[in-house]
């Protein structure tokens, strides 16, 4: 069972923490590798007189906390999220660090810089710890320069985490800050995402300083600039493709999208409930005047040529609290439960709470294509 449930989330799941699975990407073990190897030499120049074996011990340790390091701050986020109503899907560690998987874009600005806010924050308070225990040790010890490092890994966490682009945290501060300050979300996204772009152009550009100077870590500073700066744009252009995806199409209203609604009995033959609907939205109500649910027009049309005489509510989608959509809704919210919800058709109702029509999923989709 643990093998299926590590195949089907993209990595080895270690343990769940408030219900969200933890996992640990393949790349991680790549990265942890690259940080003993760089890290085992650089132990006997703050600890000289350090056996070899030791100092590879010792790059062991710095590379498991490091990864601790870094759940800690996405842990960070996951609490943060949850204590808003955003339920997480996932929390994920690999090659560059980790990333939380927050099911539901944050409601208001504020939302957004408190959940972007409070990974680096977490980060800061393990460096602060780390540093003052650092602080009281005897320096020059293989214990001091273990916990010494990690204080400064926090603090390189924190700090590149802030920097004001996304798909970082900064970046998430700042399109909440220029969100809360126009009422536009998308533009937050815009401004953020330029600032994602010059983060990564930051990053290529110290690398090739380091290369023309003659750096002594020229190599690896650029391997690991070139690569994060990938990271980085891609994460953006994602970042800008989901706002997209998320913005209500310009000059377009709910009624434009909805097909016309239609109430018949539950127990009425599958064949003629079908071909009555004819391009609109079937409620199918039981006698008792309970809606049975809207009629799923792939699983009746397999069933009216296996058994035309079937009642409709064998081929009925069930009406649940997330199928319904208010007609005076939000367009992003609409979009946002829409593309949240594992189901293609639902329920407008007006605010009196009768059916007002059947939104498909399909064609709120093609009008977001087709606005984009």
């Amino acid at each position: 069972m643990a093998a299926r449930i590590s195949e089907r989330e993209g990595g080895l799941l270690l343990f769940r923490v408030a219900g969200i699975p933890v996992l640990l990407a393949p790349s991680w073990w790549i990265g942890s590798a690259i940080v003993v190897a760089f890290y085992a030499p650089l132990v006997d120049d703050l600890a000289p007189g350090t056996p070899p074996g030791v100092g590879l011990l010792l790059a062991a340790l710095f590379a498991v906390f490091l990864g601790l390091s870094v759940l800690a701050h996405e842990l960070g986020h996951c609490v943060a999220a949850l204590r808003l109503g955003l339920p997480v899907r996932r929390l994920r560690l690999y090659l560059l660090g980790g990333l939380s998987e927050i099911m539901r874009t944050p409601g208001k600005p504020s939302h957004e810089g408190l959940v972007a806010g409070a990974g680096p924050i977490v980060s800061v308070a393990l460096a602060v710890i780390f540093g003052i225990g650092a602080f009281v040790m005897e320096p020059g010890d293989v214990v001091w320069v273990l916990v010494f490092q990690v204080a400064a890994a926090n603090v390189a966490v924190a700090v590149f985490n802030l920097l004001p682009g996304l798909p970082l945290d900064g970046g998430r501060i700042v399109r909440a800050g220029v969100w809360a300050a126009t009422g536009q979300r998308a533009m937050g996204t815009r401004v953020a995402v330029v600032g994602g772009f010059a983060v990564a152009i930051a990053l290529v550009a110290w690398a090739l300083y380091g290369v023309a100077e003659g750096a002594e870590d020229r190599w690896l500073r650029l391997g690991v600039c070139v690569l994060t700066a990938w990271v980085v744009v891609a994460g953006a252009r994602s970042e800008l493709a989901s706002e997209r995806r998320r913005t209500w199409p310009a000059g377009v209203t709910l009624n434009d999208l909805i097909l016309p609604v239609l109430q018949l009995p539950a127990e009425s033959p599958v064949a003629d409930a079908l071909s009555t609907s004819a391009g609109r939205g079937v409620v199918l109500v039981r006698a008792d005047g309970v809606a049975a649910g809207l009629l799923d027009t792939e699983a009746a049309r397999k069933l009216a040529a296996a058994s035309p005489f079937a009642p409709a509510e064998m081929a009925a989608e069930p009406i649940l609290p997330e199928t319904v959509l208010l007609a005076d809704e939000p367009g992003e919210e609409i979009v946002e439960r829409v593309q949240g919800t594992a189901a293609w058709q639902f329920l407008v109702v007006d605010l009196e709470g009768r059916p007002a029509g059947v939104l498909r999923r399909e064609d709120l989709r093609a009008a977001i294509e087709k606005g984009v």
